[in-house]
């Protein structure tokens, strides 16, 4: 029974064509960030050639380089690298709070449910990027002080929509057989309810990705984020000094996390579309 179910979701993602142009596009970012020490096994922040030359300029360099003379080509591939690495354990660490809390909220109710939800209404209030520059200000600019500080601002939306979902199933006839069969809460939490309650948690959790990338990028040109790695970021904002003679040095990375996040934000509808029961009669 699995498989025919499996093919029934695969072939709603498929009749979503916006979904498999943004599938497209983050294949050819994975790939490229996967290749990246192949493509590129120098490192990228070396300086390699004479600075500002514009793409094609030079045939070593198809996307010129920067102002120090580093190859723009290997700082966007090492760039997505980062990017993805960045985004997607931030979204796992927002994921693991926001249903932890939001599943505790729900199916306990009462004051714990208030507690938490208080709690969560605090972190709302507070500025996301105004959090996570105080905190990396703090403690460091390194990957895992950045993806740690996005993760914590990030979770808020998971746990409110996880809650909704099991408020919705806590009390459904199978969640009770269990209850009379004397199992544990928390073996009903993790494998009666959460797989019921996932699939839109699933596509929230990869539109937080796309949500991650943006506040990496925005630390990085502030000029908080890790010096010893490429980002797209901070070579935008290396670059906004010279954007009347050598404009290309904020355009190519800012063209890149454009596409990243877009796609990521396409593959997210197109997640929608496939595991959102609500959809299915459409």
């Amino acid at each position: 029974m699995a498989a025919p179910l499996v093919f029934a979701a695969l072939g709603r993602f498929a009749r979503n064509r916006a979904a498999l142009v943004g599938a497209l596009i983050l294949l050819v970012i994975v790939v490229a960030a996967i290749a990246a020490p192949w493509s590129f096994p120098r490192n990228p922040l070396r300086i390699v050639g004479r600075p500002e030359l514009w793409p094609f300029q030079d045939p070593r360099f198809p996307l010129g380089t920067d102002s120090l003379g580093r190859d723009i080509a290997a700082m966007i591939a090492w760039g997505a690298r980062a990017s993805l690495i960045i985004g997607i354990c931030a979204s796992l660490t927002a994921t693991c709070i926001g249903v932890g809390i939001g599943a505790v909220a729900a199916y306990f109710g009462g004051r714990v449910d208030e507690v938490l939800m208080r709690v969560t209404e605090m972190f709302q209030i507070v500025p996301g990027l105004v959090f996570i520059l105080t905190v990396v200000s703090i403690i460091g600019g390194t990957i895992g002080n950045i993806t740690l500080a996005v993760g914590v601002v990030s979770w808020t939306q998971i746990a409110r929509l996880t809650r909704g979902e099991i408020l919705s199933l806590r009390n459904r006839e199978f969640v009770q057989a269990c209850r009379a069969m004397g199992m544990s809460d928390l073996r009903i939490i993790l494998r009666e309810i959460l797989p019921n309650a996932l699939p839109p948690v699933i596509v929230l959790s990869s539109l937080a990705v796309a949500g991650a990338i943006l506040y990496e990028s925005a630390i990085s040109f502030l000029g908080l984020g890790d010096p010893n790695i490429a980002s797209w970021g901070r070579l935008i904002g290396e670059g906004r000094t010279l954007i009347r003679t050598s404009w290309y040095i904020c355009a190519i990375p800012g063209i890149a996390i454009m596409l990243m996040v877009l796609a990521l934000n396409l593959v997210g509808d197109g997640l929608n579309d496939m595991l959102n029961p609500r959809l299915r009669g459409r």
